[in-house]
């Protein structure tokens, strides 16, 4: 099974950057990478994942969207979801 996490954000976003350090907490407690990408610079991400907040947090297993997040998601949340598909 694979796992991959994405967050979108944007630039000047105040939620992406209080987002940021919860990546990096949930990343050091759960052992994953959240891979974060500028949605601005990913247009084609915009239109495949209907993507229209930042920040948004895509839990996707085998290539499917199996957790969506839109605003702040915090820790506990984010490491539950993670945890369904380990």
């Amino acid at each position: 099974m694979a796992l991959t996490i994405l967050c979108y954000f944007q630039e000047g976003c105040m939620g992406c950057m209080e987002q940021e350090p919860i990546n990096r907490e949930v990343e050091r407690t759960f052992g994953v990478t959240i891979e974060e990408r500028d949605a601005v610079m990913h247009p084609e991400d915009i239109q495949t994942y209907a993507l229209t907040v930042t920040p948004t947090i895509l839990v996707i297993v085998d290539g499917e969207v199996k957790e969506r997040f839109e605003g702040v998601v915090h820790t506990e949340t984010l490491g539950e979801a993670i945890g369904k598909y380990r």
